[in-house]
């Protein structure tokens, strides 16, 4: 892969090349990217969407929103970084193409602000709902008018895949959704394959999938023209990660290893005797020991350790990625960055702690249940709708629901509007779901 073709302006729809010699630098087209994913719908919901605790109440804990907002952060300084080192190696980038290191660190910002746009409410267990109620559920009806690839995006439903169609669908009257450059399409596309073949091997890129069956043909084009490499069998498509992906993920990871570890001792679950040690342990080759007694009060010996670490695994990041360049450019690297880092093990602690104390308490799990049958109430709804249209038995209450997709042009196939059902679904709040289940139960 080439760092000019992976560094894109192109947008859907484009019918000229964009160069980044022609950009204006007061506001390039990768910075356009962030500001249209800011000012979208989809975004905003996320303020009102679950990071770890359902339907929270606490002003300490994080949303979606704040999540994606601090992995941009971090992305933006991962990339800046890389970008430096990436400009020193390849000269020619910045003298005949025009790029500069701001122009990686504005690609990754504006990814990592979109990675979790397509997630449903509840967090990964609205994803599991989502797929729990075609596998077992009600919906495993409609099995055998599906295709095995349509059938496994929706018992396997992806929230990536869905922020994929998300930022690209034309809907509406608006063309190519967010039209966001290829760039920072191809930096977002984290598992960039189809929903089978199911975990082919161990390779970081197959972990999950990233394009739904109706978004395949976009996605080629996108992937065609970064020169993304090609992977596996023909038949299947699935293609080696844009080398900006991986700063994406690094940046999930530093954010949600810490903060929401960060979360779970603001709201007591975690010892701070014990969340100061382990942290200690994650930062004890860079801390400023007399800097850190002076500091009285245990939040902000707290917040000085956050801060600590997140510094301390961006540079350990940077240093992975531009130490594995050559592998990645190759498509021959096959882990997370911080899966290779130094401080794995400490990594690997938090995040136990976390689980043990935060993902599986029981305020957590409890809310999660209660996701589960929020979610598969309203796409029993919405779906047992669209299937008595498409019989012609549509009752009244059939059309009292589909009054939701009133402007919106409706599939004519099982499997277009199953995925119509569940992107309507998914663009719900946390807040919204629980209000529109207790409607159709007859709560007003």
């Amino acid at each position: 892969m080439h760092w000019e073709d992976l560094l894109s302006l192109q947008k859907q729809g484009d019918t000229k090349k964009r160069l980044r010699i022609e950009e204006n630098e007061s506001r390039t087209g990768f910075e356009v990217d962030y500001d249209r994913v800011i000012f979208s719908s989809a975004f905003r919901s996320l303020q009102d969407k679950t990071q770890v605790i359902p339907l929270s109440k606490t002003s300490f804990v994080h949303t979606r929103l704040t999540h994606s907002l601090e992995v941009s952060v971090v992305g933006r300084s991962l990339g800046r970084q890389v970008g430096k080192a990436i400009l020193e190696k390849h000269p020619h980038l910045y003298k005949v193409h025009g790029y500069q290191s701001t122009d990686f660190g504005a690609i990754v910002a504006a990814a990592a602000l979109a990675h979790d746009i397509g997630n449903p409410p509840f967090g990964h267990s609205g994803e599991k709902a989502i797929g729990t109620y075609f596998l077992s559920g009600e919906g495993q009806r409609f099995k055998s008018k599906l295709t095995p690839k349509q059938y496994q995006d929706l018992v396997d439903f992806e929230g990536n895949a869905n922020g994929f169609k998300i930022l690209t669908e034309s809907k509406n009257g608006v063309y190519g959704g967010l039209r966001l450059t290829f760039a920072t399409l191809g930096a977002f596309m984290k598992y960039p394959k189809e929903s089978l073949p199911k975990k082919p091997t161990k390779h970081i890129a197959d972990k999950k999938y990233g394009v739904f069956q109706n978004d395949v043909a976009f996605f080629k084009e996108v992937a065609e023209t970064l020169g993304l490499m090609k992977r596996g069998a023909e038949e299947n498509m699935s293609y080696h990660r844009h080398p900006l992906c991986f700063l994406v993920e690094a940046a999930d990871d530093i954010c949600y290893t810490i903060i929401d570890f960060e979360d779970g001792i603001n709201l007591g679950w975690i010892p701070e005797e014990t969340a100061l040690e382990y942290l200690l342990q994650l930062v004890k080759d860079s801390i400023n020991k007399e800097k850190y007694a002076g500091l009285s009060q245990s939040k902000d010996r707290l917040a000085y350790l956050r801060s600590l670490a997140i510094n301390t695994l961006i540079s350990e990041a940077v240093q992975i990625f531009i130490e594995n360049e050559e592998s990645i450019l190759k498509g021959e690297f096959t882990e997370a960055l911080l899966d290779r880092s130094r401080y794995r093990a400490q990594i690997t602690d938090i995040i136990k702690e976390s689980i043990s104390k935060i993902y599986q308490s029981p305020e957590v799990v409890e809310k999660e249940l209660a996701g589960y049958q929020i979610l598969s109430t309203l796409l029993d709804a919405y779906t047992a709708a669209f299937e008595n249209e498409a019989n012609g038995t549509l009752r009244h209450y059939d059309k009292l629901m589909l009054k939701s997709f009133e402007g919106t042009p409706i599939p004519s196939s099982t499997y277009g509007y199953l995925m119509l059902c569940c992107n309507h679904v998914s663009m719900l709040t946390d807040g919204q779901a629980l209000q529109l289940f207790q409607k159709i139960k007859g709560n007003l």
